[in-house]
């Protein structure tokens, strides 16, 4: 099979286009671009100058740090932000350093073992989404000073096509509608886009995991595997390891389906880095060594140098941070440099590691034992000791490990605009439970509806019925198609047409296994208001004919069904209804960002399926 860039089709378009994928990661971003011209083959770039590495050609690469003055204005991004000065002007001027910001944008439901970890304050009067936003805009601004200084007629391509750049942001697996309604409320505030329907459509999104599949793809690496196995993308990034399973299905165009719901665990190597910190604050406690300005030092020089080299916990391990003059045997230093034993660094990295393989072993009993084989990708890609401990702790299993020779840490913006461009993943595994809160009739004989008597509600027509019951729509591990529609028919009985023109119907997720749950327990970890369906049906108002409640009270019975389309990289729910003339579809959906109260346009009961 050859890669994909031989088999990639023309573009189709009719006029010039410009795609940007901007990778926004934990520790480390990236940018990669295509050009897309009618009737040629789409090629890839990556952004490979940015401001304050010059001096180092061809990377693509830069650290997600940004300094904020007292105001709020951003002073130094990026590489710059690394730079002597820089740091010596931040420290006079009392600059506000923001780094890991991408954690804050993180889903409630992933909790974060901080592991003495704090997260940097937010400069005054920013939001997490602002900040996102203020880190967007410094990449689509070096993106654009970029293109325009290195293709021909640079100025003038850019004014042709800048009103209509679409972007594709990444995003790691375990972040759901929330988290990418931020992303593109972050766009719009740093300038990426209109605020407005138009400006919005021209954001896409695609987890990580399937962008670094479409980077392995593009490495030529599905060719070595047989269709008849799955394989596993590993994406070991700063923040998040991404876990995704796929198996090929077609070779003729390239088919990939996901064969086990994705995994995304906070096992990245900042939390190795904390884990470093945290020893040597207790190591150097007390010498002269154990100032929070001395251990900052010397752990960011256990992140350059100790963390990416270490290989084997038998041999001695050094740090070297300071000159010649610097010793204190009582602590390990010597000539400047930390002695640490192996055994000790092998700990730091430990948690990491044993939550892939975890996480790993999981998708092979997901896949059914489809899996045969790890595609380890990523900035954290690059350690030696997480590379070695998945080859021996896999190889039981009879799982092999590899990984792709080109830049593993520039997969997720390449692979985002393989995305784009060639759309491989036919298929993906729902991963939760998705569906809608409706009444169930009360079963007096039923312990549990005895349990919750107390919020017994009567309908206009009669019936007793129980709140908070789950309906499930989609299940966990059901194999989605991109062109597959769940749906479910359901009725509402309302005693005033006025409040059809705010009708609202929330979608539910629940993450507790496999086992659909009866009632939605609302303040319970494993339950979340994924998003809320907004309809205006008060054209039904005069097609609704009034019937006779069981009190002589008029009431009117509306038939609708929810839908879920989960096969796209970005969920989308819709009401439908038929008003017996035609049939309306409404699509409106709205994400929740915190715990807002929502509210209802009415109890929903089930109705006969469609």
């Amino acid at each position: 099979m050859k890669p994909t860039s031989d088999t990639r089709k023309p573009y189709g378009g009719s006029s010039r286009a410009l795609i940007i994928a901007l990778d926004v990661g934990t520790t480390f971003s990236g940018v990669s671009y295509a050009l897309l011209e009618p009737g040629e083959v789409p090629k890839i770039h990556g952004v490979t100058r940015f401001p304050g590495q010059e001096h180092v050609a061809g990377n693509s690469k830069i650290p997600s740090v940004m300094y904020y003055d007292k105001h709020g204005r951003v002073m130094a991004a990026g590489a710059e932000a690394d730079n002597a000065s820089i740091i010596s002007q931040a420290e006079d001027e009392e600059w506000i350093k923001t780094e890991l910001f991408k954690l804050r944008l993180r889903p409630k439901s992933m909790k974060l073992k901080m592991n003495g970890m704090r997260l940097s304050p937010l400069p005054r009067h920013k939001t997490s989404v602002d900040v996102f936003g203020d880190f967007l805009a410094y990449l689509f601004r070096c993106t654009k000073i970029f293109i325009i200084d290195t293709h021909a007629n640079g100025q003038t391509l850019w004014h042709h096509v800048e009103s209509s750049i679409e972007f594709v942001l990444s995003h790691p697996n375990g972040w759901e509608g929330a988290q990418q309604t931020k992303m593109r409320r972050a766009a719009v505030y740093g300038g990426l886009i209109p605020d407005m329907d138009e400006g919005r459509a021209r954001i896409r999104f695609v987890t990580e995991g399937e962008a670094s599949l479409h980077a392995c793809v593009q490495s030529g690496l599905a060719a070595d595997n047989p269709s008849r196995h799955g394989f596993l993308v590993a994406d070991a990034g700063g923040g998040t390891l991404d876990i995704s399973s796929y198996a090929v299905r077609g070779t003729n165009p390239l088919v990939i389906e996901e064969v086990a719901p994705p995994d995304c665990i906070f096992a990245g190597s900042v939390f190795v880095s904390r884990r470093a910190r945290e020893f040597l604050e207790e190591k150097l406690k007390g010498s002269k060594y154990g100032t929070s300005d001395s251990i900052d030092h010397i752990t960011k020089r256990f992140d350059e140098t100790t963390k990416r080299l270490f290989r084997d916990k038998k041999d001695l391990q050094f740090v070297p941070f300071g000159s010649p003059l610097d010793k204190d045997l009582s602590v390990g230093i010597r000539g400047g440099q930390l002695k640490l034993d192996g055994a000790q660094v092998a700990e730091f990295f430990e948690p990491s590691v044993q939550a892939a393989i975890t996480s790993i072993k999981a998708q092979v009993d997901a896949s059914q034992g489809m899996i045969k084989s790890v595609w380890l990708v990523g900035g954290f890609a690059a350690s030696p000791w997480l590379f070695s401990q998945l080859q021996e702790r896999l190889a039981p299993l009879k799982i092999t490990v590899s990984r792709p020779d080109s830049q593993t840490s520039k997969a997720v913006a390449d692979g985002a605009l393989g995305f784009y461009c060639d759309h491989h993943v036919s298929a993906r595994m729902s991963k939760f439970m998705y569906g809608v809160e409706y009444l169930r009739e009360y079963d007096p004989n039923d312990p549990e509806h005895q349990s919750r008597k107390d919020r017994l509600c009567e309908l206009p027509s009669g019936p007793r019925l129980l709140p908070d019951a789950f309906d499930c729509i989609l299940a966990r591990c059901v194999k989605v198609k991109e062109s597959t529609v769940f749906s479910r028919k359901y009725c509402t009985e309302l005693t005033n047409l006025s409040t059809l023109s705010v009708f609202e119907v929330e979608i539910w997720c629940y993450r507790g296994g496999d086992t659909i749950p009866q009632w939605i327990l609302r303040h319970a970890e494993d339950y979340s208001t994924l998003c809320v369906v907004r309809a205006d049906l008060s054209l039904l108002s005069g097609s609704a004919e009034p019937k006779q409640g069981k009190n002589g009270k008029t009431y009117w019975t509306i038939v609708f069904s929810v839908e879920i389309h989960f096969g796209l990289t970005e969920f989308k729910a819709r009401i439908k209804w038929n008003d017996n003339v035609s049939d309306f579809h409404v699509f409106f959906l709205t994400y929740q960002d915190s715990s807002g109260s929502l509210t209802s346009g009415g109890h929903i009961h089930r109705s006969p399926r469609a």
